[in-house]
């Protein structure tokens, strides 16, 4: 076996596959902005687990290009638990755990799981100034909830009753290519309760 023919069978890396999407070719957004949304992507799934990650570099609502690319996906536990639904799902908690005590099950907990909710994800670099003007025309190009992707099992997009504003997580990346996650709501949002 020659070097040649073991160089060929290597198969592309997973950046590579997503790089050669064909629907990039369709995109007017700057090549450092699409190049930065795959760093983040290939964060999110590799380093967080996150499932059903999908490019966006159009809004759903208008189908006019987004200020710049977005992502949306399902991260591996629910990001944000809004203040009342928090309330309702310690109670809930309670209500098992009487039963389980009722019942004669020992050390029941007020453990609750929230199930995860795709979220949208803006891929930005530290050195760029963010305005509220400019967060702005990114909230007015999305929806509440992103759609999930057609090849996703997960069937409809379910919206949380809870879920009243848009939100994103904003991940921020450094020049040394660490990235923080910020959540970012659209308007004022009640104060979590620890």
């Amino acid at each position: 076996m020659d070097m040649l023919s073991t160089i060929s069978t290597v198969s592309p890396s997973p950046l590579q596959t997503l790089l050669s999407d064909p629907k990039l070719l369709q995109t007017t957004h700057p090549a450092e902005l699409l190049t930065l949304a795959f760093q983040i992507q290939h964060n999110l799934q590799y380093q967080h687990s996150w499932t059903a990650l999908r490019l966006h570099t159009h809004s759903p609502i208008t189908n006019k290009p987004l200020p710049r690319p977005l992502l949306s996906g399902l991260p591996a536990q629910r990001l944000y638990v809004h203040p009342e639904e928090q309330i309702h799902l310690l109670k809930e908690a309670e209500k098992r755990r009487k039963a389980a005590s009722k019942d004669g099950e020992d050390d029941a907990g007020l453990d609750f799981k929230p199930e995860p909710e795709r979220e949208w994800i803006l891929p930005t670099r530290l050195s760029e100034k963010w305005t509220l003007n400019r967060l702005s025309e990114v909230f007015n190009g999305i929806d509440m909830v992103p759609a999930a992707p057609e090849s996703a099992d997960e069937g409809e997009t379910k919206v949380n009753k809870w879920r009243t504003t848009k939100r994103l997580v904003l991940a921020t990346v450094d020049a040394d290519s660490t990235v923080v996650y910020y959540i970012v709501h659209d308007g004022v949002v009640k104060p979590r309760q620890n």
